[in-house]
């Protein structure tokens, strides 16, 4: 075969697929809604269950409720008679896979789940298929075209499937008002996690801060940058930022002798300050196009006020130790 064949093999089982997904319009009527309403309704977990590919697709979409505050787990069928039914409460949901709805394994988990009278949702390609015939949610697939060449290997009816399942989480995600903010407390690790982080997640505030008013003493001023090292003092006027005296400051004025000056003589130009929400990515390329090692951070609030409070204060060293780029 002529390699070049690979290119026009793969965009043709891409255009398969795409166009299939097109179907997944008809999943979305009132059994999606009743299903919608049982997940917010649960006051348990949401159990997912699949067998073979369909049970692949289960575990992600479980991963992808976990990852946005929804208690799920996955029970692998066949396991589940061997204890792991004990998993399964009353007050929990399952949602079941099969693309075909008739997978044997799944019989056992079925009558388990209806005698205890657990709320199942039912996924599969066929109405009147064992698996749906047990679900109180019954959510049927469109019948779609595989992209494989002999069209039997499961690639466009994973994918819907799966498509399926991410539809569910993203419902849940708006109903439930899901936020970046709630996004990044189950995500602290990892490149997503640094990617979310604000500038009020990795500044110092409250005593840690080297604030000092400006009637003080430039001798007095010293004494409070080194005890809080960050290598400036935030000069404030009735609790407003009024100016930032740096380490470089210290040394020109030392050569000076100005040790009893008021600090009120060096107030002049306005510090730049950035606000709590501003992801700290941006303030990392501040930092460097300005070439300055430290951002005073006011509420988002004051960003627009001509006078404004400090909340915190960013270190370009709190910064690099997240790992932000």
């Amino acid at each position: 075969m002529n390699r070049k064949n690979y290119i026009n093999l793969a965009k043709k089982a891409a255009y398969t697929q795409i166009n299939e997904l097109k179907k997944i319009k008809k999943v979305f009527n009132k059994s999606f809604i009743e299903a919608v309403d049982l997940i917010l309704n649960c006051k348990g977990k949401i159990i997912f269950a699949g067998i073979g590919k369909s049970g692949l697709i289960a575990r992600k979409i479980s991963a992808t409720f976990s990852s946005v505050g929804i208690p799920s787990f996955f029970c692998h069928p066949s396991e589940a008679l061997h204890g792991d039914m004990g998993q399964i409460e009353k007050k929990d949901l399952l949602i079941i896979f099969s693309y075909s709805g008739n997978t044997a394994e799944l019989t056992n988990m079925l009558k388990y789940a209806n005698r205890r009278r657990i709320k199942i949702i039912g996924v599969a390609s066929k109405s009147d298929s064992i698996l749906l015939k047990a679900s109180d949610v019954k959510l049927v697939l469109p019948k779609v075209k595989e992209s494989d060449v002999i069209g039997m290997v499961p690639t466009s009816s994973t994918s819907i499937t799966l498509l399926l399942g991410d539809c569910l989480a993203t419902t849940i995600m708006y109903k439930k008002k899901f936020s970046k903010e709630k996004f990044k407390v189950f995500h602290p690790g990892g490149n997503i996690g640094k990617s979310l982080l604000l500038a009020k997640d990795i500044m110092v505030t409250g005593k840690k801060m080297p604030i000092i008013s400006y009637d003080k003493s430039f001798n007095e001023a010293i004494k409070i940058m080194s005890k809080k090292n960050l290598g400036i003092v935030v000069i404030l006027k009735q609790n407003f930022i009024k100016a930032v005296l740096t380490d470089g400051d210290i040394r020109r004025e030392l050569k000076n002798n100005s040790m009893k000056k008021s600090l009120n003589q060096f107030i002049s130009s306005y510090p730049l300050v950035v606000n709590e929400s501003m992801p700290a990515s941006k303030a990392l390329a501040i930092c460097n196009e300005k070439k300055i090692t430290s951002l005073l951070v006011v509420s988002d609030r004051d960003l627009d006020k001509k006078n404004k409070k400090l909340v915190g204060i960013i270190h370009i060293h709190f910064l690099l130790q997240t790992g932000i780029k």
